[in-house]
């Protein structure tokens, strides 16, 4: 290779070194989003991690049985909206769901009581969910898989930024094993012997 002399050996390590760090700098951008991102939609059982949920209650006048599109008419009236719902639902006789961009109107028909949910994005989470996910799809598919790329990158060259007894040859090998034990580790006490054991 161009630069080296004869018997030289390539230096990895050097590269490595440059790697790691100039990727790094490059994709702790990117990182902290998508850390930030799965930690939200880790928990999505506990919460909605992209949109924020309120809830309202009015009351306009009963709304007498009749069909469908006069009950969405009068209700639409009564709340004084301006458009009607993108769509509509009863899920029993006497309830009416409203469905708009950003909130749903559930009118209870016999009292006139009205439970309006709004949903309203939760501030850069949103944006970073919507990354993470990919819903953007197109050009975004292939600037994640860089990314991908790039994490490989760097935890490989990350093995061999250091030497010594704090390189992988001492401590850094003990703790990659303890690492790499953590994801085998769970992958074989509980999702494969859930799986035998049926649970």
């Amino acid at each position: 290779m161009r630069g080296l002399k004869p018997g030289a050996h390539f230096p990895w390590r050097r590269w490595s070194i440059v790697l790691h760090r100039d990727i790094g700098y490059l994709a702790v951008a990117m990182t902290l989003a998508y850390a930030i991102s799965g930690i939200a939609v880790n928990h999505i059982a506990d919460w909605n991690p992209s949109y924020r949920i309120t809830k309202t209650f009015v009351d306009v006048p009963p709304i007498a049985a009749a069909s469908t599109p006069d009950i969405v008419a009068a209700a639409v009236e009564r709340l004084g909206l301006t458009a009607a719902p993108t769509n509509s639902f009863r899920p029993d006789p006497q309830t009416l769901q409203m469905f708009y961009k950003a909130k749903v109107y559930h009118v209870d028909l016999p009292t006139g009581k009205v439970m309006i949910e709004s949903t309203v994005p939760r501030r850069v989470l949103y944006e970073m969910n919507q990354l993470h996910l990919n819903r953007p799809k197109r050009a975004w598919t292939y600037v994640a898989d860089v990314y991908g790329v790039a994490l490989i990158i760097l935890g490989v060259t990350g093995l061999f930024v250091l030497k010594g007894r704090l390189g992988i040859t001492g401590r850094g090998g003990w703790l990659t094993a303890a690492g790499t034990l953590i994801p085998v580790g769970y992958w074989f006490l509980y999702l494969r012997w859930g799986y035998y054991s049926g649970q």
